[in-house]
């Protein structure tokens, strides 16, 4: 099929755009980034994912004619059947949406449409956003154009995102109209069925090819409401999750259990399962939290008060204020011409965002606390270096630690934990580490003679 995206730089666009050219379509990528365009157009990937190469298989389908890219929607309207909208839709100021950059999209499709195509919201939209939508389309469309307004909302994880868009835990498809939706069962019959959705392009990705699509996947047709709220639901529950454990974490400290027991107990219930279910220091990230509090912001303006879900984002809020208790508890009270180290600037493991990171925020409360920052992070300094310059950078983990008061871990790394502590213990002024992520040996660095903190857990000396 011939498949539009627009946002085609963006984490979401991409995967997208280079999934669905991965299963055979014929994908354009449209972004109004001329850089990124260009970078992508020479097959470099615009994002990182540990263990994949994805710039390889961006070139691959290049050099195929499955993907292209191009700041011209009208290239990317010609022939096209589907068109995604995956354009990002920042927190405003009172929490909510902003969703100029979706009206923006509805502005130009009115002036590019041409036969019918089915325009699906990709991009985390609250519920009457598809109305906006097609308002401002039919408003400004100079002649009458069949279309169909779907919502397919997306559940990558970053770091897995292309891993996940071939093994989707389900297949979300909002729509009020059956040929949109026979459309998009088109599209996605590979995950339906297994098969290929382009018998004739099947043979142009052979062996070569090592994402194959996970076949019967549960699709969940439904309206375009329920589709954008189940995203939203979705992020909330796991928003939740992490803010509980964190709450439990900070019992545990004080009655002597050791939260990644009580974390591995709990996960063997079916009724729970383990995961989001790591104390540490919150989350944050281009996701969850802002999805949360747009989950908010909509809830108020329907005249109702999401108590519940204020009191998760609270309780993240706290939690920043719970990791530098702990570093200034360690290091001492006055952090003023103190110099840390800091392990982890992204927002997570495994990817270089640092878009609404909770270590790049803990990094600046410390930086206006008077502290002297040496950062490490394995992919993420350049990202960091924009937005927070200056910090001192290292390439290299040993070099960062040195002459340090403090170390922090912020993030999840399994390398962290693999690090010749012992050289760092020898490196640093004072040994001392507050593991904001539970990520270390935390009996070796006792032996080594490290004071040692984490979450919702006591020292090997202190059990």
């Amino acid at each position: 099929m011939n498949v539009t995206v627009i946002g085609g730089s963006g984490y979401v666009g991409f995967i997208t755009g280079l999934g669905f050219a991965e299963l055979g379509n014929r994908v354009t990528c449209v972004d109004i980034d001329a850089a990124k365009v260009n970078r992508m157009a020479q097959g470099e990937s615009p994002i990182y994912e540990e263990g994949v190469d994805l710039s390889g298989i961006l070139q691959r389908n290049l050099e195929a004619g499955r993907i292209r890219f191009t700041q011209d929607l009208q290239v990317g309207n010609q022939d096209c059947e589907v068109i995604f909208v995956a354009v990002g839709t920042p927190e405003k100021k009172d929490w909510s949406a902003d969703l100029s950059h979706v009206i923006d999209v509805a502005e130009e499709l009115a002036r590019h449409l041409s036969g019918y195509t089915v325009i699906v919201l990709k991009s985390t939209v609250p519920v009457g956003t598809a109305e906006v939508f097609c308002s401002v389309l039919g408003r400004r469309l100079a002649r009458s154009v069949d279309f169909d307004l779907a919502a397919n909302p997306e559940f990558l994880r970053e770091g897995k995102g292309l891993f996940d868009f071939f093994n989707p835990s389900r297949i979300v498809v909002g729509a009020d109209s059956d040929r949109a939706r026979e459309v998009l069962r088109k599209l996605y019959m590979p995950f339906l069925s297994g098969a290929s959705s382009q018998q004739s392009d099947a043979s142009t990705l052979g062996q070569a090819n090592e994402y194959t699509p996970c076949s019967r996947t549960p699709l969940v047709e439904t309206s375009i409401s329920s589709a954008q709220m189940i995203k939203y639901a979705s992020n909330a529950f796991l928003a939740t999750r992490v803010s509980f454990i964190n709450e439990i974490a900070a019992i545990c400290e004080r009655v002597g259990a050791d939260v990644k027991e009580v974390a591995r107990g709990m996960g063997y219930d079916p009724r729970i399962g383990p995961d989001y279910l790591e104390a540490g220091i919150g989350f944050g990230g281009p996701c969850l939290e802002k999805d949360l509090k747009a989950l908010v912001a909509v809830s108020t303006d329907h005249g109702y008060r999401p108590n519940f879900f204020q009191a998760v984002l609270s309780r993240n809020e706290e939690q920043v204020e719970v990791i530098l208790a702990k570093v200034k508890e360690l290091i001492g009270g006055l952090l003023y011409r103190r110099t840390v180290a800091v392990y982890g600037l992204a927002f997570k493991a495994g990817t270089n965002d640092v878009r609404s990171s909770v270590a790049m925020r803990i990094v600046e409360q410390l930086l206006n606390a008077g502290v002297a920052i040496r950062a490490f992070d394995p992919v993420a300094i350049p990202e960091a270096r924009e937005l927070l310059p200056q910090v001192e950078y290292f390439q290299d983990p040993y070099e960062a630690a040195a002459t340090a008061d403090g170390l922090i871990v912020l993030s999840e790394w399994s390398g962290f934990a693999e690090l010749d502590y012992g050289r760092i213990r020898e490196a640093m002024a004072h040994p001392k580490i507050v593991d904001g992520k539970n990520a270390l040996h935390h009996g070796e660095l006792d032996r080594l003679g490290f004071q040692y903190r984490a979450v919702g857990r006591k020292s090997a000396r202190e059990l």
